[in-house]
């Protein structure tokens, strides 16, 4: 599986604004964006300039591909995909986004990152529908449940967890967390506009457009 292993944090100094790519470190004064609020490089103090409209097309595809972990190739799949279908690209693209497993179960409470989601996949640690799935990028539907494999249930990270998901009251309208069982029902799409991520789709439409 293909993944982006630049730094975390310089993605975040690299966008001006907290992606929340490490978790919890992210909400605390240990955050790159606190310690170092300029981009990275020996030259990050002193770079104050303006971006072309071309320069934030670019700039918003590689903040969206940052927040949710895509590469390239995967990222122009997904926008191939939704330009098919009828209905603003922008907002479909941010709705595909949002369903992808790894994002769910991120947005569940499972994990605490995305990228701590995709580990607990790739680790066959998480069922859909009540089987095991090993594909993060796999897309969610509505009326699908997502899970902890029974067999992982009595591990230690998920008796951490579930102590985390009592106290988590973020959970995502479009989502229905059963704490007892640590499963979510997908009830709904995602709302575009509640999907709280600082973002323009709209941009990312006209980049590719070009």
């Amino acid at each position: 599986m293909a993944r982006d292993l630049n730094p975390k944090c310089k993605q975040c100094r690299r966008s001006k604004e907290k992606l929340f790519l490490k978790g919890e470190r992210c909400y605390t004064p240990k955050c790159a964006v606190i310690r170092k609020a300029y981009a990275p490089g020996m030259h990050g103090q002193k770079m104050v300039r303006g971006f072309s409209e071309y320069g934030k097309q670019l700039e918003m595809k590689q903040r969206i591909k940052r927040i949710y972990g895509v590469l390239e190739k995967q990222f122009r799949k997904h926008f191939s995909e939704v330009s098919r279908k009828e209905g603003v690209v922008g907002n479909l693209l941010m709705i595909r986004l949002e369903l992808r497993l790894d994002n769910v179960i991120y947005r569940l409470g499972l994990a605490d990152s995305r990228q701590g989601a995709r580990q607990l996949v790739n680790h066959g640690m998480i069922v859909l529908n009540g089987k095991k799935i090993t594909i993060p990028s796999a897309e969610v539907k509505v009326g699908d449940a997502v899970g902890m494999n029974d067999v992982k249930k009595e591990s230690t990270y998920f008796q951490e967890r579930s102590k985390v998901l009592k106290n988590k009251k973020d959970i995502p309208a479009w989502i229905a967390l059963d704490i007892s069982k640590m499963e979510g029902k997908i009830l709904s799409e995602p709302d575009v506009d509640s999907i709280g991520v600082n973002a323009d789709p709209q941009l990312v439409v006209e980049y590719y457009s070009r």
